[in-house]
């Protein structure tokens, strides 16, 4: 790959002001890729919900993150606004103008992507999805670049009140989309499995898990006091303990952090090398 001396990335922050450790995970990803791969990663914050900033088609490579709250569209204007900045970056990927953009967009900005698109529903769980859990890779996701390099289930953290479910297969189809995971089988649950990831085109990408999320610093967030007490009235000690040995577990967060945007940065950027390897977790 011929590397160019810098490579803009416009990151969009959903999380409304609140204290969060997405964004951290976000920066600390692209500031390793950067070391490893000796390319100057220039990364420009956007306050999508608080101040309507949106980033314009100067950037390389998009990111959107997840964020508290419904993700069901409402009429405000940060998300007409949102929506009117996926049209803007999906006619320039069809026009013959040059290098495309690739958008990757986590949790919340994927349930709005799904409303976008319109190739599935998004509704209302009827309890919390808080932990690790297993992804299972569908038909649809074997060769998908993102998953390169991981193992059919992975594990991811997941956090969410929403889930996307219902998939309309002929617009999918129609679309050239393609569902890419789902969750944790449930065989006592007589309820459909959520999806957890989604290939909208060939330069727009999402899931509905968290790949930003590193171990070691969510294992220091959940070990605060106010915190664990937290988990603990709303999931039982159990939920606690069995998240703090998985993050710990070198074959489940650690992996899928080290991986998944890194694959997604290598895809965006041409690199045929898989750089996770060069990650010091």
């Amino acid at each position: 790959m011929n590397k160019p001396t810098t490579i803009r990335v416009a990151l969009l922050d959903l999380y409304e002001g609140q204290v969060n450790e997405g964004m951290r995970c976000i920066r600390d990803i692209l500031s390793q890729y950067s070391k490893a791969n000796n390319i100057n990663l220039v990364c420009t914050e956007f306050d999508v919900r608080l101040k309507c900033q949106f980033p314009n088609l100067d950037f390389d490579i998009y990111i959107s993150s997840g964020g508290p709250g419904s993700p069901l569209v409402n009429g405000l204007e940060w998300e007409r606004l949102y929506f009117e900045w996926v049209s803007m970056l999906e006619q320039y990927n069809r026009s013959e103008q040059g290098p495309k953009k690739h958008v990757y967009f986590i949790c919340h900005s994927f349930q709005l992507a799904v409303q976008y698109f319109d190739v599935a529903k998004v509704t209302k769980r009827k309890s919390t999805a808080f932990g690790v859990f297993p992804v299972h890779v569908l038909p649809g996701g074997e060769g998908e670049p993102i998953f390169n390099g991981l193992q059919d289930p992975f594990y991811a953290v997941d956090s969410r009140n929403y889930q996307v479910v219902e998939p309309d297969h002929e617009r999918i189809e129609k679309k050239g989309a393609a569902i890419l995971a789902i969750e944790k089988e449930r065989p006592h649950v007589p309820l459909e499995r959520a999806i957890m990831g989604l290939r909208f085109n060939d330069y727009m990408v999402g899931t509905q898990f968290h790949p930003e999320a590193d171990a070691p610093g969510m294992s220091r967030y959940l070990q605060r006091p106010d915190k664990k007490q937290m988990v603990i009235n709303n999931h039982g000690l159990e939920k606690w303990k069995s998240m703090i040995e998985q993050l710990n577990d070198p074959d489940k967060i650690l992996f899928t952090y080290s991986h998944i945007l890194p694959n997604f940065l290598d895809m965006a950027l041409g690199v045929k090398q898989n750089t996770a390897a060069s990650f010091k977790l």
